[in-house]
Order: C-alpha cells, then sequence, then structure tokens
C-alpha cells in the first residue's frame, strides 16, 4: 500500500490562496448532450447583488446541533459529482433517514440567481447541504448566509482534511464550509487530429488548427491560461495583466484560429473530432475517453489552473445534525475514495488514496485524481481580485470577445 502523498499538501495550499473563481459544470454534462449558459449571468451576479457582509469570518464561530435522529437530508449538488450509492450506504447506516439529493447546481450565477431572494429576506432555502465553488462560498459566508458548523459533530473532517486546506482566507477557521472536490483547468486535445504532442498553451494558436480550437468563455479559466503563457501568475497579476491576456485572446479570434467560446459543452464536439484543441477540465477528459480514448489532458510546462468546491449549510438549514453527518461520512477515506473514483477529480480527505488500492487499484497513481508533486508545481489558483469593479472590468472585457 502506497505511503501518503504529502505532495498534496501543496496543492491544497495553492487552492486555498484568496477566493478562487467559478467551476463549470461537470463536462460530461455535454457529453450527454446538455449545455448551460457559461458567461450571460456572471456580470448581473456579480454587479447586481452587493452582499450585507454581516459576518466576519476571521472570528471564531460556535454551533450547537444537538444529535437527533435523522429522518430527512436536502442535499443540492451539481450533475454527476457522486456516486449514487454512497446516498444509498448512508441510509443503510442511518435507518429511518431519507436523503433527498438533487443536482441542481449546474453553474453558480444560475444557481445564486434562483435563490437570491431568499437569502436576501432571510428565508429558509429548504436545502441542508449546497456545494458551491469557493468564490461564490465566501460572498454567501460574508453576507451571512450560511449556518455555522458544529465541529463536534464533524471529527472525521477534523482528522482527516487535508492540512494546507484548513485555513482559506474567506473562511480561515471553517466554521461554515467544508471542501467537497477540486480540480484542474488545462488543454484537452487529440493527437491524431492535430498530428503531434502538444507542450504548450501557446500550441492553442497554431495556424494549423485555425477553426478547431475553443476556449472556455469564464476568463478565470481560459485568460487565466494565456496569462501564464505570457509569464504572469494568477495571483499577483494586475488587471492590466489580464486585459492583455483577453486582448490576445481577441486578436487570435479575430483570426478565426477560435471555433467558438464555451461552457460545459466543448466536451461533444471534443470527443467527435469536431474540435482538436480545448481549454479543459480534468474530471472530463478522464470521462471523455470512454467515447475517445485518444484524447489527452495537457498540463502545459508553463502552468495551469486549479480550483475547489465547498459544502455548506444555507442560512436556517431544516436538518442541520443530518448535513453535519453527511459531512463526516464523506470524509471517511474509505467513501472519499469511492467518490473520487466516480467523479475523477482530487478528494481533500487524507487516507483517500490509500483507500483507493481496494476500490479501484489502476486509479491510485492517476494524474488527474492524485497529482505528482511535478504537476503540482505547475499549477496556479484562480484570481483573488482586489474588489469588485476589477472583477466587473475583467469580465466585461472577455465577454466583448465572446459576444455575451
Amino acid at each position: 500500500m502506497p505511503e501518503p502523498d504529502r505532495s498534496l499538501d501543496l496543492f491544497f495550499e495553492q487552492l486555498v490562496e484568496g477566493r478562487l473563481s467559478r467551476r463549470q459544470v461537470l463536462g460530461r454534462l455535454g457529453a450527454a448532450g446538455l449545455t448551460f449558459s457559461s458567461a450571460g449571468a456572471l456580470l448581473s451576479a456579480c454587479g447586481g447583488v452587493k452582499g450585507t457582509a454581516t459576518n466576519s469570518a476571521s472570528k471564531p464561530v460556535t454551533a450547537n446541533h444537538p444529535k437527533v435522529a435523522i429522518k430527512q437530508l436536502n442535499f443540492s449538488n451539481w450533475p454527476l459529482y457522486i456516486d449514487k450509492s454512497v446516498l444509498k450506504d448512508f441510509e443503510k447506516k442511518y435507518p429511518g433517514s431519507n436523503v433527498k439529493y438533487t443536482e441542481e447546481i449546474n453553474e453558480n450565477d444560475d444557481f445564486f440567481g434562483k435563490v437570491r431572494q431568499q437569502l436576501q429576506r432571510g428565508d429558509s432555502l429548504n436545502r441542508d447541504i449546497v456545494v458551491l465553488t469557493d468564490w461564490m462560498a465566501g460572498r454567501w459566508v460574508r453576507s451571512g448566509w450560511v449556518e455555522p458548523i458544529d465541529r463536534r459533530n464533524t471529527p472525521n473532517v477534523t482528522k482527516n482534511l487535508q492540512p494546507s486546506l484548513k485555513h482559506p482566507k474567506f473562511d480561515p477557521n471553517r466554521s461554515y464550509t467544508t471542501p467537497w472536490q477540486s480540480g484542474m483547468t488545462a488543454i484537452g486535445y487529440d493527437p491524431q487530429k492535430t498530428g503531434r504532442k502538444l507542450t504548450s498553451i501557446d500550441d492553442l494558436w497554431d495556424p494549423k488548427f485555425k477553426g478547431k480550437v475553443s476556449l472556455i468563455a469564464d476568463p478565470r479559466d481560459s485568460a487565466g491560461l494565456v496569462l501564464i503563457s505570457m509569464g504572469k501568475n494568477t495571483a499577483t497579476a494586475t488587471v492590466d495583466d489580464w486585459l492583455a491576456a483577453i486582448d490576445k485572446i481577441d486578436q487570435e479570434n479575430k483570426k478565426g484560429q477560435i471555433r467558438r467560446f464555451t461552457g460545459n459543452d466543448y466536451t461533444t464536439d471534443l470527443a467527435k473530432g469536431n474540435l482538436w484543441v480545448s481549454v479543459a477540465y480534468s474530471g472530463d477528459i478522464f470521462q471523455l475517453k470512454a467515447d475517445n480514448p485518444r484524447l489527452e489532458f495537457l498540463i502545459p510546462e508553463q502552468g495551469a489552473i486549479i480550483w475547489t468546491d465547498n459544502m455548506m449549510m444555507p442560512q436556517k438549514p431544516p436538518h442541520p445534525y443530518a448535513a453535519e453527518t453527511m459531512m463526516n461520512y464523506v470524509y471517511d477515506p474509505q467513501v472519499a475514495a469511492k467518490i473520487a473514483a466516480y467523479v475523477d477529480y482530487v478528494t481533500p480527505v487524507v487516507g483517500a488514496q490509500q483507500a483507493m488500492e481496494k476500490i479501484d487499484p489502476k486509479l491510485v497513481h492517476n494524474e488527474l485524481i492524485f497529482p505528482t508533486q511535478e504537476t503540482l508545481a505547475k499549477l496556479q489558483p484562480y484570481p483573488s481580485f482586489s474588489n469588485l469593479s476589477d472583477e466587473q472590468k475583467i469580465v466585461e472585457a472577455m465577454q466583448q470577445v465572446t459576444g455575451a
């Protein structure tokens, strides 16, 4: 059985550098023929909502959720983001419980728009757990829209959470959030179509691939990669650096290099060969190999992007103890490995790599689930914009290029 991969500490340390941007819906939805808008809602959500900033996440928070019989749990997550047998196993472990699991979070902004008015009124969402990307989770924490977690009910989290994930800036004491899964944004491509192995972000601009390239519409993904190719670091880049990266994308788009800008729906065209090269998510390519075994996921020498999603309880959850029990349950290494084997993203649970030996030995050293030290050294976080106006300026510039 392999020793724990201590290099994951570095990976998660990078993940929590600031407020991560949104991760778009899992690519397997695209392979199933489902698509979602990824650009239009962002500006309205960012510019049209001002949080009340009622929480100071830096202050220690205590919660008291007594142990009660678990009868109901309302769990909202992204599509295809859990092995459903895990839910059945949970119900067996807690007889009489019923998990209402809803795959309704197709996009951070879309989901926020759906529940925004309830949050601002102080109403319960009638949901016990929601899973949101760090930047959106941070917004909810700052606005006072989340229930603190009674950590006495989550001993597995306390014991098994990757050490470097314990103190993110948006929730430094993990009073309100618990990491769910993490992943990477880089380049997916078909070597048979390109005629060669790719090594660089700049390969996106090879004239031979004209009209066969797609970029994700969110600037944090595509412009982030271009920014890295320019020698900048996403954690420290200025607004002007980001605008220069977007300008480069604009130039290539005007040349006809880019077939289209996408949400998760690049996956269908990439699997079918309509696209040769795409900005892509790590778990997507792992899954798409079932349809097109030639596909490869490239983490360029210059670097790539990383992100994470989090579980949290919205304000006035109807069943807080049930929610905390579920959080504790999925932090059992055996359960975490089972989830990781299904979703093909990086688990935040210490011990999951060893547990994977019994679940699927072929995945123990899979780069897309358990990145090596060499891979981790290349990864950079999504940006932490200094203020809302900077974020809006970048989003608006990208929308002008994409036509959103």
